[in-house]
């Protein structure tokens, strides 16, 4: 799929794809976000945000991350990029204007990454320098849900969270990472879906 870009008045949308075949970025010309990320994983998630609510009554969304000026739509497989995609598109375009990109966000990141201990502020680091900004790029990311006797437990968010190469490939890349930045005997495993 190539990346293209579409014009509706002021708003310019460029479409892009991400390496999980079920997500594509819909990159805007101004913000769905001023600060911090958030992902909807159900229309209860996001009743008061009239944007993500009317992209989830599109027949096949799955997911929807806003980032910045990225809105990234992980889709069910059995539905076809060919009419959703429009489909999307048109939504953003009839919903962007009333769209309050100040949507505020409890992020307890803050306050936990302020509470950990040396070795886990570490591995943040290497994160957040070496295997972030590739999934931020990609409309996705990834939480440490948990680190205890060299065992790292992490789950991916937004596009990450259903690309078929996050639990090989990138996972593989991560552990390498860390394992070379951090420590050459910790594990890296996969938070299970609950």
């Amino acid at each position: 799929m190539e990346t293209q870009t579409m014009t509706h008045e002021k708003l310019e949308i460029t479409i892009q794809p991400t390496p999980n075949p079920n997500a594509l970025k819909f990159i805007l010309s101004q913000d769905v976000m001023n600060e911090g990320k958030i992902s909807f994983k159900s229309p209860q998630d996001c009743r008061e945000i009239p944007l993500a609510a009317s992209l989830f009554d599109l027949r096949g969304v799955d997911q929807i991350h806003f980032f910045q000026n990225v809105i990234t739509i992980s889709k069910f497989s059995f539905e076809d990029w060919n009419s959703l995609e429009p489909a999307v598109q048109t939504c953003i375009e009839n919903f962007i204007e009333d769209h309050n990109p100040n949507i505020k966000v409890i992020d307890p990141e803050s306050e936990r990454r302020a509470n950990l201990t040396p070795e886990m502020q570490r591995i943040e680091d290497i994160l957040d320098k070496r295997i972030r900004p590739g999934l931020q790029a990609d409309g996705g990311d990834l939480a440490i849900k948990d680190f205890k006797d060299n065992v790292l437990i992490v789950k991916y968010q937004g596009a990450c969270g259903t690309c078929p190469s996050s639990t090989t490939g990138t996972l593989e890349a991560i552990r390498s990472i860390l394992r070379d930045e951090f420590n050459p005997d910790i594990e890296v495993y996969l938070a299970p879906e609950i």
